[in-house]
């Protein structure tokens, strides 16, 4: 099974770590805790897997998540499942929270299906036998012939809003089958050759996909939806984010006889309650800690810079910090990231960028770099927010402000991961300070200035704008469009007038139509070729205008 996945990357499992025991210690009779993860009801097989990843005790999520999440039914009587909403921060384990209940429900099925058929081939033997045949033999059908060719169909389905992120979760599915048997996983994600994921797909259990491929394979009769009978979004505010939200909602009427549906994501906005509410039966919602929650154990940091200039030093100076293991950088664009990876390559560093215009196997031998050690530092756009879990990045560097506040958290979360330690800095220019408020309204904790010797901003820096300073009559909040002292000579602090940010010079209300007495401008003030304005009364245009009788 794992040959299939060749193409894909090295899995850091997505738990919290076991406890660690002293090599003095070892040998003397110090209480080993028991498994935590025996209490949730996991299979042994599973129970297995998780030892030999080297976890022992589930994360906070895991622990709330997987016994909701598993058949709640009483012994003999009809499954049931409840539909689940679960928020947790990036780096908590929420990966196996969904990944665990899934594989053991799976096996669970499994074996009822491998009971029913022993008990059907019985009887076939015991008919054979009253009537003085020879039991029937199973008939072996060879897998390579296009006659016996069979889509697809399975059980469990996983929907990533990335590549990155599908083939991570399918790594970690595979890490935790190995003590399975029979238990197929397949990955199905775009930029890859659509015969050998057609390949992958025979009897497999478990899907892991992306929407677009997995809904051409399904139009192309690949794959049957059908009898998927649990279903998991992981990341939904991004799949919304990057267009799915079409895909989603064919795929909800195509898998709408699943028994149970699961969201899974950092953040959970009110669009995302909207969509849950459509496709979901009175989902039982987990918050484990909201993205408001400060990472204890990773340190945040602003340095503000006067110009791109200022900022590109900035971060020479910190990527020659010897206590960096690996980092990511992010940048706001693809532009960006590629120039940006090509100037640290001039400058002597291991660096590298990963971007959504990069083909797939591009993306997957540089992160498979990255993992193996032969790349220090990625340069990424919001592309690699999610689904990269590299135990060994010790910085992320906020090159270029993210388009949203809550892809900040995505952005961070990359370091610091399962209870380590991790540094995120922020570069922003003052130009881009209504954005460093945005996150640190959506964080709900300010950011700690501070200032690099020998690089210290010429310009002051900025402060937050304050509630109800400069806006209109009738809102609390503030104005982005000149609020307050922020606003340009001449800007009226109203949002909606083309005074304030943005503009130059002493400007007149736009919404105050000129007089038809007002003064006309001189005309030796207007510009050679009809570049100047020059002011002419209504009345007067038509009297110009109007044909002599």
């Amino acid at each position: 099974m794992r040959d299939l996945m060749t193409d894909t990357f090295e899995v850091q499992g997505d738990f919290t770590p076991a406890q660690s025991f002293d090599a003095d210690t070892a040998g003397t009779d110090a209480p080993v805790a028991p498994n935590g993860f025996l209490k949730l009801g996991l299979a042994p097989e599973l129970i297995r897997a998780v030892e030999d990843l080297g976890f022992t005790q589930p994360t906070a999520v895991q622990d709330q998540a997987i016994p909701l999440a598993m058949d709640s039914a009483e012994e003999g009587a009809s499954s049931r499942f409840i539909d689940l909403m679960v928020s947790s921060q990036t780096g908590s384990g929420k990966t196996a929270a969904f990944l665990l209940p899934v594989l053991h429900t799976l096996l669970k099925l499994q074996a009822q299906a491998e009971e029913q058929e022993r008990a059907e081939q019985q009887r076939l033997a015991d008919e054979a036998a009253a009537r003085g045949e020879a039991p029937p033999k199973r008939k072996r059908r060879n897998p390579t012939d296009p006659r016996n060719f069979k889509a697809a169909a399975p059980g469990a389905l996983i929907l990533c809003p990335t590549r990155e992120l599908a083939q991570q979760v399918a790594h970690d599915a595979i890490d935790l089958v190995k003590h399975c048997k029979g238990l197929r996983i397949a990955n199905v994600v775009g930029g890859m050759p659509y015969q050998m994921q057609i390949a992958r797909l025979q009897n497999a259990n478990l899907v892991v996909a992306t929407p677009g491929r997995l809904l051409d394979l399904q139009r192309s009769q690949q794959i049957k939806l059908d009898q998927v009978k649990f279903l998991v979004v992981d990341e939904a505010d991004r799949m919304l984010d990057l267009g799915f939200a079409d895909d989603l909602a064919e795929i909800n009427q195509l898998t709408i006889e699943r028994h149970q549906t699961m969201m899974f994501s950092a953040t959970f906005a009110p669009r995302i309650q909207q969509l849950a509410a459509r496709v979901m039966r009175q989902p039982q919602k987990v918050q484990i800690d909201s993205p408001q929650e400060k990472h204890a154990n990773i340190q945040q940091v602003l340095f503000w810079a006067d110009n791109a200039q200022h900022k590109r030093k900035m971060l020479d100076h910190w990527l020659r910090d010897t206590t960096i293991n690996q980092a990511i950088v992010f940048a706001s664009t693809q532009i960006e990231c590629d120039g940006l990876a090509n100037d640290l390559q001039q400058e002597g560093f291991d660096a590298v960028a990963l971007h959504g215009a990069l083909s797939q196997g591009l993306r997957n031998r540089r992160l498979m770099a990255l993992r193996n050690g032969q790349v220090q530092i990625l340069v990424a756009t919001d592309v690699a927010a999610r689904g990269i879990d590299v135990p060994t990045i010790t910085h992320v560097f906020n090159f270029g402000l993210p388009m949203k506040s809550e892809d900040y958290t995505h952005r961070i979360g990359r370091t610091g991961r399962a209870g380590r330690d991790g540094l995120a800095v922020t570069f922003a220019e003052f130009r881009d300070r209504f954005k460093i408020f945005d996150i640190e309204a959506y964080t709900k904790q300010p950011f700690k200035a501070e200032v690099v010797p020998g690089l210290e901003p010429q310009q002051r820096a900025p402060r937050a704008p304050q509630p109800g300073f400069g806006a209109k009559p009738g809102r609390g909040g503030p104005q982005r469009a000149g609020a307050g002292s922020y606003a340009k000579r001449g800007g009226s602090g109203d949002f909606g007038r083309k005074t304030g940010f943005g503009d130059f010079g002493e400007q007149r209300d736009a919404r105050r139509a000129p007089s038809p007495w007002e003064k006309p401008a001189r005309a030796d003030f207007a510009k050679p070729g009809g570049g100047g304005k020059v002011f002419v009364p209504r009345d007067a245009k038509k009297r110009a205008y109007k044909p002599a009788r």
